[in-house]
């Protein structure tokens, strides 16, 4: 599996000159690649690099290498912008995003980070530096700080490219690392995982890791948003996209945390876990104008994705099962019915009379279809 590692670069400040002058640079010329792409509608790696690689290197100082990598990170950029256009991510063809999107080049920020290969960047693992290619030449010696597990995985798991990222005024290296899948143990049993707004996770244990907290710091940041929004002066724009992105990574951690709790639980047990498949739930649900803004903030497939690769890593099985009516089921008799869940906190059930918390029964319900789907995919691999 593939992982990436961020550590910190502690530039001096004239290397951190040469830093800024090499990412200005190259985004100046990925940005003009992208407007010949989109002129001559070149889609092709080789087809575009024949077409501008002279100018990149005349014009904008660069050398052979990066030349190459600016040109691989325009094709890349157009590939990630069809494949949004398809998904329907963008809007319909008929929006003003779409139409935007596909009737101008994409344009790339002066500090958008900007990939290196092993041929214009080096480690040097025993000094904690780097070398690397700038404008100005070779910046040898850079050091970099990170805690001890992400400097083991890098020495014995790096493999491929590494992004060249300033962001709040540090700059950082983030490095691809390639590493080993363990080997996925049979389950004895799983966890069910019932995502949710008010409760973020509830397993069919009955654990329940509660969202309020979260919730209220929404709420509190929305606030805080709203008086900088009414100043309309550059420097509370400035102090809004810093806020953005402290909430989006305080989200970030509590998914981190609530994941790494789960897999452990069942990497000690030596059970699976299962969680509903909600994609696409935004579109299907129909929601109070007042309830829009908790829905499209709910970070329930941020919390499915820390799922799945812990659980890879540490080979816990792990599965995506039917979601639907998990917390009208009851699972104790098969009866389904929306009067099974009278309210949001609460199941009973209609037919057998089985009560208890709503969320800790759709838990449970997705265990069961768990047991269920898994004796399907390895009968397959038990028959002769």
């Amino acid at each position: 599996m593939k992982l990436v590692v961020q550590v910190k670069l502690l530039p001096t400040p004239e290397q951190a000159s040469a830093l800024e002058a090499t990412l200005h640079a190259c985004n100046r010329a990925a940005t003009y690649a992208s407007q010949v792409a989109f002129a001559k509608d070149l889609t092709d790696r080789n087809g575009l690099q024949k077409e501008v690689y002279a100018d990149l290197k005349v014009t904008f100082g660069l050398s052979a290498q990066p030349v190459v990598r600016a040109v691989k990170k325009v094709v890349d950029a157009y590939a990630a912008l069809k494949a949004g256009l398809r998904s329907g991510s963008l809007g319909p063809p008929t929006s003003k995003r779409y139409r935007k999107a596909v009737g101008t080049p994409i344009a790339f920020r002066p500090e958008a980070a900007q990939p290196f290969d092993d041929r214009c960047l080096s480690w040097q693992y025993d000094a904690r530096t780097v070398s690397i290619w700038t404008v100005d030449g070779r910046l040898r010696g850079i050091r970099f700080a990170c805690s001890p597990d992400q400097f083991k995985t890098l020495v014995t798991c790096r493999k491929g490219e590494s992004d060249l990222v300033r962001r709040g005024g540090k700059w950082f290296l983030v490095a691809t690392c390639d590493i080993p899948d363990p080997e996925v143990y049979e389950p004895v049993d799983w966890i069910g995982v019932d995502r949710g707004i008010v409760n973020l996770a509830t397993t069919s244990d009955g654990t329940n890791h509660q969202g309020r907290r979260l919730s209220r710091y929404r709420r509190w940041q929305a606030r805080k948003r709203a008086e900088l929004q009414a100043k309309q002066t550059r420097s509370a724009t400035r102090r809004l996209a810093r806020r953005a992105q402290k909430e989006k990574r305080h989200a970030t951690h509590v998914n981190h945390a609530i994941s790494k709790k789960i897999v452990s639980v069942a990497q000690r047990t030596g059970r699976g876990i299962a969680v509903e498949e909600l994609g696409g739930i935004r579109e299907r649900v129909r929601l109070r104008r007042d309830q829009r803004g908790t829905l499209s903030s709910w970070p329930f497939h941020q919390l499915g994705q820390h799922l799945a690769y812990k659980a890879k890593r540490a080979g816990v099985p792990f599965l995506e099962v039917d979601a639907r009516h998990t917390s009208q089921h009851c699972p104790r008799c098969g009866h389904t019915e929306r009067a099974n869940r009278p309210d949001r906190d609460h199941f009973r059930c209609r037919r057998c009379g089985l009560a208890g918390p709503a969320d800790v029964v759709a838990g449970v319900n997705v265990r069961d279809r768990a047991r269920s789907a898994w004796v399907l995919v390895t009968a397959p691999a038990l028959s002769p």
